[in-house]
């Protein structure tokens, strides 16, 4: 094969994204063919193969004004990732205090509810019931 043939080949791969290593311009480079999986559960810290199953808690409303830098925000909105399981962010809500709406399953976007009383607590629902928050400890 000529040179120039086999350049071209080599920076068509890298334009598309798709270079696993091999020769530029006549230097062999070579690589490790296995990816990094560095998308690791929230819960337990595991590495998470294949796509993993994220939460964001979202309100309804927003707020008035955004929070400051300089101050801490109550509910980190995420995206939380998670292993495919329910257990996993369930787990992962009783670590923090928060509390759960036995009315609601775990989904992608879980709404905040804020719990009067010192210190402040917050629980998480899917809101897509009518009734009363049915809250106990996840």
């Amino acid at each position: 094969m000529h040179p120039w043939i086999a350049r071209a080949a080599t920076m068509r791969a890298m334009e598309t994204g798709g270079f696993r290593g091999g020769e530029i311009l006549g230097i062999r480079i070579p690589t490790v063919q296995s990816e990094n999986c560095a998308t690791r559960c929230a819960f337990d810290g595991e590495p998470i193969e294949g796509v993993p199953f994220r939460v964001s808690i979202l309100d309804v409303v927003s707020t008035e004004t955004p929070h400051s830098w300089a101050e801490q925000v109550p509910l980190n909105p995420g995206p939380h990732e998670f292993h495919p399981d329910p257990a996993h962010v369930r787990g992962w809500m009783a670590r923090r205090g928060y509390l759960w709406c036995r009315l609601s399953e775990v989904r992608e976007i879980m709404r905040p509810i804020a719990i009067p009383g010192d210190p402040a607590r917050w629980g998480l629902c899917d809101g897509l019931h009518r009734e009363d928050h049915q809250l106990v400890p996840a």
